[in-house]
């Protein structure tokens, strides 16, 4: 999460009151009841949830206790950033296994963990995770949007290669299965 005051739109050190209007004028503005039958319902209740925990932290004095569990989270991923890095896979994910965040930068870290050993699949999945928990990142959109180009690469050099899915059914293909189905009738195999 982001830092509670910037949620909230109110300076550090703000008072409870200033707080407190503050979390009301956002509630107002981004309660889903507004939203109803539209698409932005979704994103009024995960910011809605944004805001609600962002003033519960600074509400009940727990703000010290964030900023250290957030520079923790930051160490921590920092840490398993090195272990890539050095190619250490299996203790970097050992570290996030141990630890899990399940925020959009710990399925970024297990996108590449799964990406380094080869498994392109799951890596795909935790990058389109980490894509879609924060959509802003620009390393987590890259990510997703090289996977997505590579498969893209992928089929297109396959289908160049006489390859096809059954659902390309192109006019040669008709012409070759009636030539065929012609030679065998004409000879009386199948007909």
């Amino acid at each position: 999460m982001r830092d509670p005051y910037e949620v909230l739109g109110v300076r550090k050190g703000a008072s409870k009151e200033e707080i407190k209007k503050a979390y009301l004028d956002l509630v107002k503005k981004y309660h889903p009841d507004k939203f109803k039958d539209n698409p932005l319902r979704e994103l009024a209740e995960e910011k809605l949830k944004e805001i609600n925990e962002a003033y519960n932290i600074l509400m009940n004095d727990q703000y010290s206790n964030y900023e250290y569990s957030t520079y923790e989270q930051t160490s921590l991923y920092q840490q398993v950033r090195d272990l890539i890095m050095q190619g250490n896979i299996a203790q970097a994910e050992s570290l996030l296994n141990q630890n899990p965040r399940n925020d959009a930068e710990w399925f970024y870290l297990m996108g590449i963990i799964y990406q380094k050993r080869g498994w392109i699949n799951q890596a795909y999945r935790f990058f389109l995770e980490a894509y879609n928990r924060d959509p802003g990142n620009y390393e987590y959109r890259r990510a997703k949007e090289q996977f997505e180009m590579a498969s893209r690469n992928y089929e297109w050099s396959a289908y160049n290669r006489g390859y096809r899915r059954h659902d390309d059914c192109d006019i040669c293909t008709i012409c070759q299965i009636i030539a065929c189905w012609e030679c065998c009738c004409d000879n009386d195999i199948g007909c």
